[in-house]
């Protein structure tokens, strides 16, 4: 779905005051497989000064209080690895700010969760998705964003909410800007400010988790701000969504892509009819293809659990087992078994429809236990296209670009 459809979002032991070991895939080299590299850069649009700048910021629904300098965007297609560890290619948002220093510091921006392979930050300008990236650029930052496997220009479906390959996208994709960004007359800083919505909060968490764990020779982590994540997917976030606590069209949604989406690297069922009613059990999985768009998932999807699910589909999201219950530890993990170092906060909107903020709570919870007491900010009743969901990321990114800037200029 697209993002304004529903907002879609999208977030072991505890080892105190320890970073994290790196995970199995992204332990593979970045030097094994090119990892980084990129293989073609395209400048998308160029916003030549402050007020064309906000003037995009405005007709995206975005604050345009910080904008600074005017900006270019560029569309780089790198090498990485998919969630097996095997080499293919994905794509990102790279946009720098004009007339502005040399060396710049890198903001990276994980989006929230979208269906079709265009609802991601370099298909889409002006829009939800890319915004949050104009806005850091055009505060003095190099804005990085990457689409995630299977999403923008890369191949194959989407592993939505798999954190190996979120972490290896996120990575490469700060590795190749960092490659590119001379033929532009900057270079990138060592520290990495980090932020992400939905999705993308956990997406945030764990790169800063790999950044902190010295996954990378060059970039270490500066800072991290994720908003509204569903960082205890497997426990909270699922909960919540089968006790009806959360929007309903959303919780369909996130249930039908919960099972597809585990499905394809985890095997959860043998056949769709095991966990989807008829006739969704001959349907649904050909909409998360990456072809489909948001307005053709919500035609093509119930109003209800109750319809879209089997007995056995919903035992499965309410009491995981065997690979599900083994992937969604992986999931969950993004807030217990590291501790941050560096100047960090969690955002989130109280009235939330579609991220439990429960589950900031229980992340906050577990980063203090580790060692690290970190804020959390409420930004308050916002609504963009009428989602809270959505609101906050609005609200948080106008406080966040400010956040960040204060500290690249102390």
């Amino acid at each position: 779905m697209s993002v304004l459809c529903c907002g879609l979002l999208l977030g072991g032991p505890v080892v105190a005051g320890a970073a994290a070991a790196p995970s199995a895939h992204t332990r593979t080299g970045q030097e094994s497989h090119g990892r980084g590299t990129p293989v073609s850069a395209e400048k998308l649009y160029t916003l030549d000064s402050a007020q064309a700048v906000a003037a995009e910021l405005r007709g995206a629904g975005f604050d345009d209080g910080a904008v600074r300098h005017g900006v270019v965007a560029y569309r780089l297609v790198y090498r990485t690895v998919d969630p097996e560890g095997r080499p293919t290619t994905a794509s990102g948002l790279l946009v720098l700010p004009l007339h502005s220093e040399r060396r710049l510091r890198a903001v990276s921006f994980t989006h929230g969760t979208g269906v079709h392979k265009n609802d991601s930050p370099s298909m889409s300008r002006g829009s939800f998705v890319s915004a949050p990236v104009i806005a850091h650029a055009s505060a003095g930052a190099a804005g990085v964003a990457p689409d995630y496997l299977g999403m923008g220009k890369g191949p194959g479906p989407h592993p939505w909410m798999d954190i190996d390959s979120e972490t290896t996208a996120s990575l490469d994709m700060l590795r190749a800007a960092r490659t590119f960004a001379p033929r532009t007359g900057h270079v990138l800083e060592r520290p990495v400010q980090v932020t992400g919505f939905s999705q993308g909060a956990s997406a945030a968490l764990a790169l800063g988790r790999a950044l902190r764990a010295g996954e990378d020779r060059w970039f270490r982590l500066g800072a991290l701000a994720p908003v509204s994540g569903a960082y205890d997917f497997g426990g909270t976030e699922l909960s919540a969504l089968l006790a009806g606590r959360l929007d309903a069209k959303s919780g369909v949604l996130y249930a039908a892509y919960t099972l597809v989406a585990f499905n394809r690297l985890h095997h959860v069922y043998e056949q769709p009819g095991e966990v989807f009613r008829a006739p969704y059990d001959g349907t649904v999985e050909a909409l998360f293809d990456g072809a489909h768009t948001g307005e053709q998932l919500m035609r093509g999807t119930p109003a209800t659990l109750g319809e879209l699910l089997t007995p056995r589909g919903r035992e499965l999201l309410a009491h995981p087992t065997g690979p599900l219950a083994a992937a969604l530890r992986t999931t969950d993990a993004v807030c217990t078994d590291w501790t941050p170092r560096t100047p960090a906060r969690l955002y989130l909107a109280t009235g939330d429809e579609q991220a439990a903020t429960a589950n900031t709570t229980r992340c906050r919870k577990a980063l203090l236990r580790n060692g690290a007491d970190v804020p959390v900010v409420d930004v308050g009743p916002v609504d963009y296209h009428g989602s809270r969901h959505l609101g906050s990321n609005v609200a948080a990114t106008a406080d966040i670009v400010r956040w960040f800037r204060q500290l690249r200029e102390k």
